[in-house]
């Protein structure tokens, strides 16, 4: 009877443990733009499973001890049993005890956080992804692909984020003396919005076409374009948004040349400046 009853006690509390588990895992997500703790879910939430998932284990642990001392076998030596078999399984779980503890350090050191942009570089990989989840074996990323990457978390080597989600990329692109200025920004308007409508899962936000400008020293025009992008497809703007730019130039000025429309790019590190301005030539030029 009694062990019956302690069965039934233990099946209500792992009950009682799940639910509260999951209300604080949902609590968060609610209420994660009011508290500070709640904004960093892989930290609360991965914290709340271990405490659940280590309770009921003690539960279990302790229920069997005692259901085993009802039928008579002695605790002390059930201890003892479990303790070599622990030991027996930790030497065979190395694996799984260095995924558990990588995933703790990525969370808990703030290397990493849901919804960042990353690069991920392992022993013979390299991904590049936005972290869908941090678990206690694997990191999950979304490549550009749309795939869902599961990384071991032991084999996470080097850890590369992009603070504001891409990369940005900067379009230079000179005006001509004899070219209308004003339609010339307006159709360098419509081809980067043009881009964005047509290529939404390459550049990733809203392009901002800034004003006509004269470079200091040269007193030629031009118009800076700022591009927010997937890592590693910088391609796209430096062919195709390149040469319908050059097409559109050339239509008041056939000798327009490519290398009136330079590339920059630049990762994106202060908040406070989300468009950051640089000056013409600076950075990595894209021939």
């Amino acid at each position: 009877m009694l062990i019956v009853v302690l069965a039934m006690l233990v099946h209500l509390a792992v009950k009682v443990i799940g639910n509260t588990t999951e209300w604080l895992i949902n609590k968060s997500h609610a209420q994660k733009s009011r508290f500070g703790f709640f904004t960093h879910q892989p930290k609360f939430i991965t914290f709340v499973q271990l405490i659940g998932n280590g309770v009921t284990f003690l539960m279990y642990f302790l229920a069997l001890g005692l259901v085993l001392q009802e039928l008579g076998v002695n605790l002390k030596g059930y201890l003892a049993s479990v303790s070599i078999v622990a030991l027996a399984i930790s030497f065979g779980s190395q694996g799984l005890v260095q995924d558990v503890v990588i995933s703790l350090t990525l969370i808990f050191s703030d290397t990493m956080d849901a919804g960042d942009m990353v690069e991920i570089t392992g022993a013979t990989t390299t991904v590049v992804g936005r972290v869908e989840e941090i678990g206690l074996r694997f990191t999950k990323l979304l490549n550009f692909y749309n795939q869902i990457v599961c990384i071991p978390n032991r084999t996470i080597g080097n850890v590369s984020r992009f603070p504001h989600g891409g990369i940005y990329a900067y379009a230079d692109i000179q005006i001509p003396a004899d070219t209308d200025r004003d339609k010339a920004v307006h159709a360098i308007a419509d081809i980067a919005n043009g881009m964005w409508v047509q290529f939404g899962a390459i550049i990733l936000s809203e392009p901002a076409v800034g004003p006509l400008e004269t470079a200091k020293g040269g007193g030629w025009h031009f118009v800076r374009v700022q591009f927010k992008i997937w890592p590693g497809q910088g391609n796209l703007i430096e062919t195709t948004f390149r040469q319908q730019i050059i097409c559109a130039m050339k239509i008041s000025n056939p000798n327009y040349a490519e290398w009136q429309v330079t590339v920059t790019y630049r990762t994106m590190t202060s908040a406070k400046n989300e468009k950051p301005r640089l000056e013409p030539g600076s950075g990595e030029r894209a021939g």
